[in-house]
């Protein structure tokens, strides 16, 4: 994905404000966020709860968090039947890190 998809992917107040909540998921859905813990996908949430925090329908939520992992800003995992995502730190650097070099900004 190019920056300018990543940019376009973040221009959805939605997938934005997702975005946000992934990366503090103790502020945002407190003890919900433990639940991953012990798979050792820690800091993962389950998609219904993101589409019930958003307001959105689940399936736009988990097509909005598809946008995000596709971006390469969120990350997910199957566990049984439910979807997890979490925050991708290294991607997020990684998109930083490209548009401060298209930008010129060192």
């Amino acid at each position: 994905m190019t920056t300018i998809d990543i940019c376009k992917t973040l221009g959805n107040d939605y997938r934005y404000q997702i975005l946000l909540w992934l990366k503090d998921p103790a502020a945002h859905f407190g003890d919900a966020h433990l639940k991953c813990a012990e798979t050792g996908f820690v800091g993962g949430i389950c998609v219904g709860l993101i589409a019930e925090k958003s307001g959105l329908a689940q399936s736009v939520a988990s097509n909005y968090l598809a946008s995000l992992k596709a971006a390469g800003l969120a990350e997910s995992r199957r566990i049984g039947k439910w979807t997890y995502y979490r925050y991708h730190k290294a991607g997020v650097e990684r998109f930083l890190a490209s548009l401060q070099s298209e930008l010129g900004e060192n």
